[in-house]
Protein backbone atom coordinates (compact mmCIF):
# COMPACT_ATOMS: atom_id res chain seq x y z
CA UNK A 1 0.00 0.00 0.00
CA UNK A 2 1.38 3.23 -0.72
CA UNK A 3 0.74 5.63 2.13
CA UNK A 4 0.72 9.38 1.12
CA UNK A 5 0.57 12.42 3.18
CA UNK A 6 -1.08 15.71 1.25
CA UNK A 7 0.75 19.10 2.19
CA UNK A 8 -1.53 21.88 0.79
CA UNK A 9 -3.03 25.07 2.54
CA UNK A 10 -6.22 25.27 0.46
CA UNK A 11 -8.47 22.55 1.75
CA UNK A 12 -10.76 22.43 -1.66
CA UNK A 13 -7.39 21.15 -3.17
CA UNK A 14 -6.75 18.82 -0.13
CA UNK A 15 -10.12 17.28 -0.71
CA UNK A 16 -9.92 17.13 -4.49
CA UNK A 17 -6.40 15.27 -4.06
CA UNK A 18 -8.39 13.12 -1.63
CA UNK A 19 -10.97 12.24 -4.08
CA UNK A 20 -8.60 11.07 -6.76
CA UNK A 21 -6.51 8.85 -4.76
CA UNK A 22 -9.06 7.39 -2.96
CA UNK A 23 -10.36 5.60 -6.62
CA UNK A 24 -6.69 4.06 -6.12
CA UNK A 25 -6.55 0.26 -4.94
CA UNK A 26 -3.30 0.27 -3.42
CA UNK A 27 -3.02 4.11 -2.14
CA UNK A 28 -4.32 5.47 0.96
CA UNK A 29 -3.73 9.10 1.90
CA UNK A 30 -2.59 8.64 6.00
CA UNK A 31 -3.03 12.67 6.73
CA UNK A 32 -3.40 16.41 5.63
CA UNK A 33 -1.02 18.86 6.36
CA UNK A 34 -1.65 23.02 6.05
CA UNK A 35 1.24 24.45 7.19
CA UNK A 36 4.88 23.36 7.54
CA UNK A 37 4.91 22.46 11.51
CA UNK A 38 2.02 19.84 10.52
CA UNK A 39 4.06 18.44 7.88
CA UNK A 40 7.00 17.72 10.44
CA UNK A 41 4.71 15.90 12.75
CA UNK A 42 3.03 13.98 10.52
CA UNK A 43 5.98 12.93 9.03
CA UNK A 44 7.30 11.90 12.16
CA UNK A 45 4.11 9.99 13.62
CA UNK A 46 3.30 8.45 10.19
CA UNK A 47 5.02 5.53 8.22
CA UNK A 48 4.63 7.41 4.85
CA UNK A 49 5.54 5.78 1.33
CA UNK A 50 5.32 9.44 -0.31
CA UNK A 51 4.64 13.37 0.73
CA UNK A 52 2.38 15.64 -2.10
CA UNK A 53 4.02 18.56 -1.34
CA UNK A 54 2.35 22.41 -1.94
CA UNK A 55 5.19 24.83 -2.91
CA UNK A 56 3.51 27.94 -2.36
CA UNK A 57 2.21 27.14 1.63
CA UNK A 58 2.37 29.99 4.34
CA UNK A 59 5.52 30.65 6.57
CA UNK A 60 8.40 28.26 5.38
CA UNK A 61 8.25 27.80 1.36
CA UNK A 62 7.83 24.65 -0.02
CA UNK A 63 11.60 24.38 -1.19
CA UNK A 64 12.49 25.12 2.92
CA UNK A 65 10.13 22.24 3.73
CA UNK A 66 11.58 20.06 1.62
CA UNK A 67 15.14 21.02 2.26
CA UNK A 68 14.15 20.34 5.51
CA UNK A 69 12.71 16.78 4.38
CA UNK A 70 15.64 15.26 2.52
CA UNK A 71 17.92 16.14 5.87
CA UNK A 72 15.81 14.60 8.14
CA UNK A 73 14.31 12.00 6.57
CA UNK A 74 16.54 11.41 2.56
CA UNK A 75 14.73 8.00 2.08
CA UNK A 76 11.02 9.55 2.19
CA UNK A 77 10.22 10.78 -1.68
CA UNK A 78 8.62 14.32 -1.87
CA UNK A 79 6.67 15.22 -5.37
CA UNK A 80 6.30 18.73 -5.69
CA UNK A 81 2.82 20.36 -6.18
CA UNK A 82 2.13 23.46 -7.93
CA UNK A 83 -0.15 25.83 -9.26
CA UNK A 84 2.71 27.78 -11.48
CA UNK A 85 4.46 26.48 -14.65
CA UNK A 86 6.78 23.72 -14.20
CA UNK A 87 8.83 25.51 -16.34
CA UNK A 88 9.51 28.47 -13.94
CA UNK A 89 9.75 26.03 -10.48
CA UNK A 90 10.23 22.48 -11.20
CA UNK A 91 14.39 22.63 -12.30
CA UNK A 92 14.70 24.64 -8.77
CA UNK A 93 12.51 22.00 -7.07
CA UNK A 94 14.12 18.95 -8.28
CA UNK A 95 17.50 20.47 -7.71
CA UNK A 96 16.82 21.04 -4.43
CA UNK A 97 15.82 17.01 -3.94
CA UNK A 98 12.55 16.53 -4.84
CA UNK A 99 11.69 13.50 -6.56
CA UNK A 100 8.98 15.08 -9.04
CA UNK A 101 6.93 18.26 -9.97
CA UNK A 102 3.42 18.01 -11.14
CA UNK A 103 0.93 20.69 -11.86
CA UNK A 104 -2.29 20.78 -10.17
CA UNK A 105 -3.73 21.47 -13.25
CA UNK A 106 -2.56 18.15 -14.96
CA UNK A 107 -4.33 15.25 -15.65
CA UNK A 108 -5.70 12.88 -12.96
CA UNK A 109 -3.58 9.78 -14.70
CA UNK A 110 -0.31 12.22 -14.62
CA UNK A 111 -0.55 12.44 -10.79
CA UNK A 112 -1.18 9.00 -10.09
CA UNK A 113 1.36 8.03 -12.57
CA UNK A 114 4.02 10.13 -11.12
CA UNK A 115 2.95 8.76 -7.54
CA UNK A 116 3.58 5.36 -8.46
CA UNK A 117 7.17 6.12 -10.25
CA UNK A 118 8.41 8.42 -7.36
CA UNK A 119 7.12 5.42 -5.07
CA UNK A 120 9.63 3.37 -7.11
CA UNK A 121 12.69 5.04 -7.06
CA UNK A 122 12.40 7.00 -9.68
CA UNK A 123 12.08 10.85 -10.89
CA UNK A 124 9.09 12.60 -12.61
CA UNK A 125 8.85 15.06 -14.64
CA UNK A 126 6.44 15.54 -17.65
CA UNK A 127 7.14 14.86 -21.35
CA UNK A 128 6.88 18.63 -21.88
CA UNK A 129 9.64 19.22 -19.31
CA UNK A 130 11.51 16.75 -20.24
CA UNK A 131 11.81 18.16 -23.77
CA UNK A 132 12.15 21.69 -22.32
CA UNK A 133 15.72 20.37 -19.95
CA UNK A 134 16.95 18.85 -23.40
CA UNK A 135 16.71 21.91 -25.04
CA UNK A 136 18.38 23.98 -22.47
CA UNK A 137 21.17 21.92 -22.08
CA UNK A 138 21.90 23.36 -25.69
CA UNK A 139 21.30 26.86 -24.41
CA UNK A 140 24.15 28.45 -22.51
CA UNK A 141 21.95 31.47 -21.33
CA UNK A 142 19.46 31.46 -18.02
CA UNK A 143 16.81 33.17 -17.21
CA UNK A 144 17.88 36.04 -14.89
CA UNK A 145 15.62 34.15 -11.75
CA UNK A 146 17.86 30.95 -12.36
CA UNK A 147 20.92 32.71 -11.27
CA UNK A 148 19.16 33.37 -7.62
CA UNK A 149 19.71 30.96 -4.74
CA UNK A 150 16.78 29.37 -3.15
CA UNK A 151 16.63 32.22 -0.28
CA UNK A 152 17.13 35.06 -2.64
CA UNK A 153 14.28 33.57 -5.27
CA UNK A 154 11.87 33.22 -2.32
CA UNK A 155 12.73 37.15 -1.07
CA UNK A 156 12.29 38.00 -4.39
CA UNK A 157 8.65 36.61 -4.95
CA UNK A 158 7.75 38.19 -1.78
CA UNK A 159 9.08 41.43 -2.82
CA UNK A 160 6.96 41.26 -6.36
CA UNK A 161 3.88 40.16 -4.56
CA UNK A 162 3.84 43.68 -3.11
CA UNK A 163 5.06 42.86 0.68
CA UNK A 164 7.08 45.44 3.21
CA UNK A 165 10.59 44.56 4.21
CA UNK A 166 9.15 44.21 7.62
CA UNK A 167 6.46 41.70 6.58
CA UNK A 168 9.13 39.69 4.94
CA UNK A 169 11.72 39.97 7.92
CA UNK A 170 8.62 38.68 9.73
CA UNK A 171 7.49 36.02 7.73
CA UNK A 172 10.86 34.70 6.98
CA UNK A 173 12.27 35.11 10.76
CA UNK A 174 14.94 37.62 9.26
CA UNK A 175 15.89 40.97 10.43
CA UNK A 176 14.97 43.98 8.43
CA UNK A 177 18.60 44.69 7.20
CA UNK A 178 18.80 41.29 6.13
CA UNK A 179 16.17 41.41 4.16
CA UNK A 180 17.43 44.51 2.66
CA UNK A 181 20.82 42.78 1.72
CA UNK A 182 18.90 40.28 0.20
CA UNK A 183 17.08 42.73 -1.81
CA UNK A 184 20.49 44.94 -2.77
CA UNK A 185 21.48 41.42 -3.83
CA UNK A 186 18.71 40.26 -6.12
CA UNK A 187 18.85 43.99 -8.08
CA UNK A 188 22.14 43.23 -8.85
CA UNK A 189 22.20 40.17 -9.80
CA UNK A 190 19.15 40.76 -11.97
CA UNK A 191 20.15 43.87 -13.35
CA UNK A 192 17.21 45.83 -12.64
CA UNK A 193 16.79 48.69 -10.38
CA UNK A 194 13.57 48.87 -8.49
CA UNK A 195 10.83 46.81 -6.67
CA UNK A 196 8.39 47.52 -10.01
CA UNK A 197 11.26 46.25 -12.38
CA UNK A 198 10.58 43.13 -10.10
CA UNK A 199 7.55 42.93 -10.23
CA UNK A 200 7.03 43.47 -14.00
CA UNK A 201 9.61 40.43 -14.78
CA UNK A 202 7.95 38.00 -11.79
CA UNK A 203 4.59 38.53 -13.44
CA UNK A 204 6.01 38.63 -17.41
CA UNK A 205 7.47 35.20 -16.16
CA UNK A 206 4.89 33.70 -14.21
CA UNK A 207 6.63 33.79 -10.77
CA UNK A 208 3.64 34.87 -8.94
CA UNK A 209 -0.07 34.25 -8.54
Amino acid sequence: MINILIADDHELIREGLKKILKKEPDMEVMGEASNAQQVFELVKNRKLSIVLLDISMPGPSGLDVLAELRKEYPKLPVLILSMHPEDRFAVRALKAGAAGYVTKDGAVAELVNAIRKVVAGGKYVSPHLAEKLADDLEKSERPLHETLSDREFQVMRMIASGKKTSEIAEELSLSISTVNTYRTRILEKMHMQTNVDLTRYAIENHLIE
